[in-house]
């Protein structure tokens, strides 16, 4: 077995280690859920360091090429007569994704350290659920990857359906009816490339090297994209995520942010645009304006919020959009920033919903009125809310600046197949939602942590325990390593880019668009 199947074997093994631990035992519940964590975080340090080595002679050879180069690759025949492989395998993109979700299911575990109903079963299905999303990251068959896709999908309805707050039955039901739909939008687009193909394969690579035609891609693509745009909350698809945010317990909001819905940016990448660059060219402003709209939309849902949790979640619809929007730009620049953005919003809410988790664990609220003067009881956690808050709003020297500020000089540089006024436009107005991100972040942290404490009760809050201390610590690193050190992310994927560009560039010169 080789390197990159540990990343379903390790959270699968976790998940089943967990079931054999007594149910009178919750400690050791707990360190075999956090081990599993830290080994996924080695795993991936791993394999960042020889994908580095491996990938540096391959540059230029990227430069040009036209299929995606991949690396540590595991591939044999599943189903031979239907085409179905295990295929498994990393480029930069993927290897980026595979760090944040170690760090994130990591961080999550330590954050969910003092959950108390049904321990055992929490941390199962939390490690069945990253089991699939780690597949999704490494799977280069489609049927393989659809598989993961919903394995990561399904177990959300019993997390926030068991240990949600709130209306959690409805935010469950409605979460996984939507993202179900999703799936169902995503199958048939799969089914029709397996078909349209006339090579009868779910392998991505072999995909890459069929031209389908250009009346085929029209119909296709928005299908696809639109089966990943549910997941990355695309408007006005959106409308389950502020409801599954906000019931979902700590460790759930933050791989359900942090990560799950990355897949939807991810395959829209991976799958839409890459096989099909002709439709991407086709639809791309269209889907550019629901972008836009996404971003504006949730920065001003954010204002309105009283509830920690909703106003997390219509940012997060707002920084989601931030992803779509750069992909869409098809130019260096902006996917570049797209999947910088994945990751820095993936640890920033990340942190937001842990930090919220923790925060509601002491005070039993998260209507923002009700509290105040937090930061005199919990420095610590203060200290790490104002830090998520300004990786939000930009603030440069942490992750999300250099994501946003790719993300809007590809829009504003445009491209050669769309009208660059247009671009620019939809770019300014995109850039708007900088300044409304600035109020709603600055307002809502003064009230929770400045002022006076008007609950004598708050009087006696503590702050931060140790295992919430490491879960905020290495969440905050990652922001100022992204910020400090941008060159790390940008030389990990920017050869892994250069593909989808190249079958842009060509597409875009044989279409009759």
């Amino acid at each position: 077995m080789g390197l990159i199947s540990w990343y379903v074997v390790i959270p699968a093994a976790t998940a089943f280690a967990i079931t054999l631990v007594p149910k009178a035992k919750p400690m050791a519940i707990r360190w075999v859920a956090s081990t599993g964590g830290f080994l996924l975080v080695l795993l991936s340090a791993i394999v960042s360091v020889k994908y580095w080595n491996l990938a540096a002679a391959d540059i230029e050879l990227l430069r040009t090429s036209m299929f995606t180069k991949l690396y540590m690759v595991e591939q044999w025949t599943w189903f031979k007569s239907i085409g179905i492989e295990y295929f498994v395998g990393v480029d930069g993109i993927s290897v980026l994704m595979l760090d944040l979700t170690a760090i994130i299911i990591f961080t999550g575990s330590l954050a969910s350290w003092y959950v108390t109903e049904r321990p055992k079963e929490f941390f199962a299905l939390l490690y069945t659920l990253v089991t699939g999303v780690f597949g999704v990251f490494v799977s280069f068959d489609l049927f393989l990857f659809f598989v993961f896709y919903e394995v990561a999908v399904l177990p959300m309805y019993l997390l926030i359906g068991i240990w949600g707050t709130g209306p959690r039955n409805y935010s469950a039901l409605k979460l996984t009816l939507m993202l179900l739909m999703g799936s169902a939008g995503l199958l048939v687009g799969i089914l029709a490339l397996y078909h349209g193909s006339g090579i009868h394969s779910f392998n991505l690579i072999e995909l890459s090297k069929i031209h389908f035609p250009e009346a085929f891609q029209l119909w296709v693509f928005p299908i696809i994209f639109v089966g990943f745009g549910v997941l990355g909350a695309i408007f006005p698809l959106h409308t389950w995520s502020p409801d599954g945010h906000a019931s979902a317990p700590t460790a759930v909001s933050m791989l359900h942010a942090g990560v799950l819905m990355k897949l939807g940016g991810y395959g829209c990448l991976r799958v839409a645009i890459y096989l099909m660059p002709e439709g991407a060219i086709y639809w791309a402003m269209f889907f550019m304006a629901l972008a836009t709209v996404n971003i504006l939309y949730g920065s001003l849902g954010a204002i309105k919020q009283k509830d920690l949790k909703y106003f997390t979640a219509y940012s997060s619809v707002s920084h989601c959009g931030f992803v779509l929007f750069g992909l869409l730009a098809l130019n260096l620049m902006g996917i570049k920033g797209a999947v910088i953005q994945m990751f820095s919003h993936g640890i920033m809410t990340g942190l937001f919903f842990g930090l919220i988790g923790m925060v509601y664990g002491r005070t039993h609220t998260r209507m923002i009125p009700e509290m105040g003067g937090l930061a005199k009881v919990m420095p610590w956690l203060a200290s790490a809310f104002y830090i998520g808050g300004l990786a939000s709003l930009g603030l440069p020297g942490l992750s999300g600046f250099i994501a946003e500020s790719h993300v809007f000089l590809g829009g504003f540089f445009g491209n050669q197949w769309h009208d660059i006024t247009l671009m620019r436009t939809l770019t300014i107005l995109a850039t708007l939602s900088i300044v409304v991100t600035a109020v709603y972040v600055l307002r809502g942290l003064a009230t929770v942590f400045h002022s006076t404490i008007t609950n004598p009760e708050f009087e006696k809050l503590t702050d931060a325990t140790l295992p919430e201390k490491i879960s905020t610590g290495v969440l905050i690193a990652a922001l100022a390593i992204g910020g400090m050190l941008p060159w790390l992310f940008v030389d990990l994927i920017e050869g892994s880019i250069f593909p989808f560009l190249n079958r842009l560039h060509e597409s875009g010169m044989i279409s009759s668009l």
